[in-house]
């Protein structure tokens, strides 16, 4: 019996590492772009995150000179999107992580 249990808890932890994707986390990230320099800018910087991969929700501020990416970790990192608004020629830094 004790073999049979045994069997079926390793067999539900299979399934479930299968099943259930890493530690897949939702993360949110400010970033910080100082080279917007116009009301079109943003328009630019959220065209080149929301092209990243495992980017769900992009919020660009002109005035704060913001860009505020929730994504999904297992996806993507801060790394590759601070390289996305390199790219596009905004340069940014991580202003805040959650």
């Amino acid at each position: 019996m004790k073999k049979l249990f045994a069997a079926i808890a390793i067999a539900a932890i299979a399934i479930a590492a299968v099943v259930i994707p890493g530690w897949a986390a939702t993360q949110t990230v400010t970033l910080s772009v100082p080279g917007m320099t116009c009301a079109a800018c943003p328009i630019t910087v959220k065209k080149a995150l929301s092209r990243v991969e495992g980017v769900s929700q992009v919020a660009v501020t002109f005035e704060k000179r913001e860009a505020v990416v929730i994504f999904d970790d297992t996806k993507t990192s801060v790394q590759k999107l601070t390289k996305a608004t390199e790219d596009a020629g905004y340069p940014s830094s991580v202003k805040h992580l959650e």
